[in-house]
């Protein structure tokens, strides 16, 4: 990977760290916000879980504070050491980053205008977008790094990746989208409005109690919905429903009923039937290899591409890992005069 000649040994160091895939050091970093996502993300499930949210705010909050800085920081030096800043800003991956820590601001800067509004809330989910960053990690690692890696492993472990982006993204949508109407705070505020409205109607008094006790309504099919079916309570009731949805094509015990959550079920039925095809064909590799002995290495099997040759240079150490990487950008004509040079 070229550098700029006058580059000082300080910024030189942390350009490989935050960019060149094939450095320890970026492994590590990799590894510490692959950490950090996945704590965010439980952090921010036992959130919505009473008592346990009250008993240990403080440790939410610290786990909170570490990872936003953490992510910071990696995303300012990913956009410094970029080739071309402004497109990585506007990149998914460079707004994927940039977006996940924006809400974690809002709520430490604990702005009055969004304090308990509705948009304040819907802002946190985009803060599960950082766990599509892991997916990501996971298959620059296993390029880099193939010599090192088992493809099956290494498949699987993007596979599970995967799965749990999807079961932590889908069940926090479905919490805010269908629990949203029965969070703790707005039945209290809605029961408020209903007992004002009845205390200036005199002819209330003679309502029985079941209609004096307020009821969220789906504001699009105007459906009600009643006490019994208040399921999604928490992220981490969320999950199990996305669990069984993921598996089995189906609600079980937990289903949605209003029109956007039934419309998130159907969005995750069919990413599990991807999913699941997904595993199937791991399964497949990994029967073949151990059953009937078939070469899991594609790349010996026709004509070798340019990935191949280079991917070959590397594992036998004629080539560095700058080298690797710039390698695999340039054209096969242009490798194949390098090679004869």
């Amino acid at each position: 990977m070229n550098r700029p000649a006058t580059e000082a040994a300080p910024v030189h160091f942390l350009r490989e760290m935050f960019t060149d895939p094939s450095d320890a050091r970026y492994l590590r970093w990799q590894g510490v916000v692959n950490f950090l996502i996945f704590a965010s993300c439980i952090s921010m499930a036992m959130e919505t879980v009473e008592p346990f949210a009250s008993t240990h705010q403080g440790l939410f909050r610290g786990v909170e504070y570490t990872a936003v800085g953490l992510f910071t920081l990696d995303y300012l030096a990913n956009l410094y050491f970029a080739s071309d800043r402004l497109k990585y800003f506007f990149s998914f991956w460079g707004l994927v980053d940039l977006i996940s820590i924006v809400p974690s601001y809002l709520m430490i800067l604990n702005l009055t205008a969004l304090q308990g509004a509705k948009v304040f809330r819907l802002l946190r989910v985009i803060r599960v977008l950082r766990v599509l960053k892991i997916a990501r990690m996971a298959i620059q690692q296993m390029a880099s790094r193939a010599k090192n890696n088992n493809p099956i492993v290494s498949n699987l472990r993007i596979y599970l990746i995967a799965l749990f982006s999807v079961m932590m993204i889908s069940s926090t949508l479905m919490y805010y989208v269908e629990g949203g109407f029965y969070l703790p705070e707005v039945t209290a505020q809605g029961q408020q409005a209903l007992d004002e409205k009845l205390a200036a109607d005199p002819a209330s008094k003679d309502l029985p109690e079941a209609d004096r006790k307020y009821v969220p309504v789906d504001p699009i099919g105007g459906n009600p919905i009643p006490e019994d079916k208040h399921f999604f309570t928490s992220i981490p009731a969320a999950m199990w429903w996305c669990i069984v949805t993921l598996t089995t094509t189906g609600y079980g015990d937990l289903y949605p009923v209003t029109f956007g959550g039934r419309f998130l079920a159907g969005i995750t039925m069919l990413l599990g039937l991807v999913l699941f095809g997904i595993l199937m064909n791991i399964v497949g590799k990994t029967l073949m290899v151990l059953l009937f002995g078939e070469q899991i290495d594609e790349s010996r099997n026709g004509k070798p591409t340019k990935e191949s040759v280079v991917k070959a240079m590397f594992e036998i150490g004629l080539i560095p890992g700058a080298l690797h990487d710039e390698l695999l950008k340039v054209s096969t004509e242009e490798l194949q005069r390098r090679l004869k040079g």
